[in-house]
């Protein structure tokens, strides 16, 4: 029976979400490891066998070995599986060749923030099937709710030196046993084969609480970022505009799609429904995927900070045919529009290398509408400003006039002319006649006929010009 994409959500969640993820260190100690070897190959019976006098090592010896003699380093050991041990041939080993010295490689330089030295899966089950996840640079790294794991047939060393004091992890497992215990762990550190596995600044320490939020939790590795990025060794990219995820040392080429996310959503869930639904076909057989809750920084005006925004990050990275990351990001927007409403997805976007994005789409209609409303709106202007000119078009009699400037500067001038002039101060010279003082002559005509008083006010005679060359008419 085909199973369709809401019978796949309900498996899903019947079948329950991984607590946390698995994070497996890859490089190991082992005698039979052939990479090991400066020679590239297992010392055998006409071979000498040397281990550097002043390296630390511990070295797991699964089987039985012949060797022609053995140089051991001051402080180290040999961890012995069943039945494990060396022996020396006599006279020549004649499947061995002539014979050489083959030196043990040095194993300080490994780092436990080097994320090319993990790999991740949801299970133990996918961890030895090799069903690894891809995640970005932060979370490659194993974070506060991860299982640590080592192979049980294999010791280790590495440098867990860092700017923090402890490494705090759920769990660690170590040949075969697993430590959830804090005080536990503390003693196996102590041991012997603990100081010559772990060494560095660093403690690493076990017991933090799975992951409580179905949601997703913070990696906790952001304060060791520089750290990280320091072991990395960015690619040149070919792509138009590189993106640059949340966690990541390097930009990417492919897609970026963030998912808002409402309270039903299920972080372990929706994993494995883009893996079942998208990442088993053949046509993305080459696309890396991580997915993983992030917290982006906000900003004011695109400037200031004032907080930070959680939200899910899906980073998709071309494989050997490139094309194929946008195609993908448009089937996870699809899926989460369509049935966002039972996963807990509240919106969805992306964002391409190539400049594309899902905004562009409903971008480029509502600037073609835009345009078309601006010309058309124009036109119409036009068309009645000339339609008007040439008294096609009348405007109403019964519409008030519109004022014009110069009203407008005489209303502001003057005021209401029905109402109150305001004269400013008081002149005693030049004021109304009942206003004068009482003195006498002194406005009179008789006494000075260039000056004449009348109902509008006050004049003077100019003794050259009478009143009868004052008329035009004359």
């Amino acid at each position: 029976m085909l199973m369709t994409p809401d019978m796949l959500f309900l498996f899903f969640c019947l079948v329950g979400a991984v607590d946390a993820l698995h994070k497996q260190w890859i490089p190991d100690t082992n005698y039979e490891n052939k990479t090991n070897w400066d020679r590239e190959a297992v010392p055998c019976g006409n071979d000498i066998a040397h281990f550097p006098a002043q390296r630390k090592v511990s070295v797991f010896v699964e089987t039985t070995h012949a060797v022609r003699e053995m140089r051991l380093p001051v402080d180290g050991e040999f961890i012995l599986n069943s039945g494990a041990g060396f022996y020396v041939v006599r006279g020549k080993d004649p499947g061995c060749g002539a014979g050489v010295t083959t030196k043990f490689r040095d194993s300080e330089s490994l780092h436990w923030f080097n994320p090319a030295l993990w790999q991740a899966a949801a299970t133990l089950e996918d961890l030895q099937r090799g069903n690894f996840l891809f995640s970005v640079h932060e979370e490659s790294v194993p974070c506060l709710h991860d299982d640590v794991v080592f192979k049980a047939h294999s010791s280790f060393r590495m440098d867990t030196g860092s700017s923090q004091s402890s490494i705090p992890v759920k769990s660690v497992s170590v040949l075969g046993k697993r430590f959830e215990s804090r005080s536990e762990f503390s003693q196996y550190l102590s041991s012997r084969s603990g100081q010559l596995q772990f060494q560095g600044s660093s403690v690493v320490t076990v017991g933090n609480q799975e992951c409580g939020d179905p949601s997703g939790c913070d990696c906790g590795n952001s304060a060791n970022h520089q750290q990280i990025c320091n072991t990395i060794t960015c690619d040149s990219l070919s792509c138009k505009k590189p993106l640059h995820p949340v966690g990541h040392c390097c930009g990417v080429c492919g897609a970026i799609v963030t998912i808002h996310y409402a309270a039903a959503f299920n972080l372990q869930t929706y994993r494995q429904r883009i893996h079942h639904l998208f990442l088993i076909l053949p046509k993305y057989k080459h696309i890396q995927l991580g997915m993983s809750k992030v917290f982006k920084s906000q900003r004011l005006m695109g400037v200031i900070p004032f907080g930070t925004s959680p939200e899910i990050q899906v980073v998709i990275m071309d494989g050997e045919k490139g094309p194929q990351s946008e195609d993908l990001a448009w089937d996870i927007l699809n899926d989460a529009r369509s049935l966002g409403s039972n996963l807990g997805i509240a919106g969805a976007e992306f964002l391409t290398s190539s400049g594309s994005s899902s905004e562009q789409t409903g971008a480029s209609a509502g600037m073609v509408v835009g345009v078309v409303f601006g010309v058309l709106i124009t036109i119409t202007i036009v068309v009645v400003v000339v339609l008007i000119r040439k008294g096609v078009v009348r405007i109403p009699s019964s519409l008030p006039s519109l004022p014009t400037l110069g009203s407008l500067m005489r209303s502001s001038d003057v005021g209401d002319l029905d109402g109150s002039i305001d004269h400013g101060f008081d002149n005693p010279i030049f004021d109304r006649a009942n206003m004068l003082p009482d003195i006498p002559g002194m406005y009179g005509a008789e006494t000075n006929p260039s000056i004449a008083m009348t109902q509008t006010g006050v004049h003077f005679v100019n003794p050259v010009y009478d009143d009868n060359e004052t008329d035009l008419n004359a």
